[in-house]
């Protein structure tokens, strides 16, 4: 099950798809989060939403919000995804420990071995104020995570 909104987000640290170590706990006091998990690259619905964030990234990506992407890929499949799809923003490999990340946020599919998509927003003092969770095939809407942005 995955976390509940007024919950203190669990702190990660992941390397993204150029080998560099993020941290959750980075941001924390400097900027909102959006923290998107994702099952897996190259895949299509995974690679819709993806390019409509890059499309829109202004609005997820600024001086108050940082926008934040983890699937189970290695780095290796990451870089070449973000270069393919011309993906500016951090994409993060929870694939070792495996889905360690996904788990903590409630998000891991035990039987599938990926997480499902789900999408929290973060505030500055790192308490989650939005969430959304949806089964493997089913794209998130980007406008709701305009609207709870907005609401920080």
């Amino acid at each position: 099950m995955a976390i509940e909104v007024g919950t203190k987000a669990p702190d990660f640290e992941l390397k993204d798809n150029h080998g560099r170590t993020v941290r959750l706990s980075d941001f924390r006091g400097e900027k909102n989060v959006v923290l998107l998990f994702y099952p897996f690259a190259f895949t299509g619905v995974c690679t819709g939403e993806l390019c409509a964030l890059r499309d829109e990234l202004p609005k997820f990506e600024n001086d108050d919000t940082q926008l934040l992407a983890v699937s189970n890929d290695s780095i290796h499949s990451l870089r070449v995804f973000a270069e393919q799809e011309g993906l500016e923003y951090p994409l993060l490999s929870d694939f070792w420990p495996h889905g360690e990340a996904s788990r903590a946020y409630g998000v891991f599919d035990e039987d599938k071995g990926c997480a499902v998509r789900g999408t929290f927003v973060i505030d500055k003092e790192g308490v989650v104020r939005w969430t959304v969770v949806n089964g493997l095939p089913e794209a998130r809407d980007l406008n709701d995570y305009v609207k709870a942005l907005d609401s920080i």
